[in-house]
């Protein structure tokens, strides 16, 4: 009998690169928002430190040019954070289309590798039928034999 062939092997191997290449991407974007995550953290690390110094230095008596550049500074960094944390929704949203489309690809090339698993287990019953179906014919054959020599 012949090798087995399946015919959507090309089609199984062409969404298994996709699937491959989705899978990158989508690490690659996970990466992206833990790095944003961690800038955010370290933002907001330096805004509590800075107004902690502010505080501090209020308690002991200071300026008011140095409060104004304190607020300004703090201000600033404010928004520095609010953008980052802008960021990081983007970037999430990104990573979650991402991941849907992981998905779809995952489905897509499970199905045919389910359909190439079928298929093959069908090939090895016909096999195993017709290796059962010659080992008969032997079967057969050496008792003819054996009777019209006897």
């Amino acid at each position: 009998m012949k090798k087995f062939h399946f015919s959507l092997e090309t089609v199984l191997d062409y969404k298994q690169q996709i699937l491959a290449s989705l899978q990158a991407e989508h690490g690659a974007i996970l990466a992206q928002v833990r790095e944003q995550e961690r800038l955010i953290e370290e933002l907001e690390a330096e805004y509590q430190q800075m107004d902690g110094e502010f505080a501090q230095r209020k308690l002991e008596g200071i300026a008011i040019l140095d409060a104004m550049k304190y607020e300004q500074y703090l201000r600033a960094m404010e928004r520095q954070i609010q953008l980052a944390l802008e960021d990081l929704a983007q970037l999430q949203k990104k990573e979650e289309a991402k991941r849907a489309e992981v998905v779809t690809a995952k489905q897509d090339t499970s199905s045919i590798e389910k359909l190439r698993e079928k298929k093959l287990d069908h090939y090895k019953k016909a096999m195993q039928k017709n290796e059962e179906a010659m080992i008969d014919e032997l079967v057969s054959t050496k008792r003819v034999m054996e009777a019209q020599s006897a």
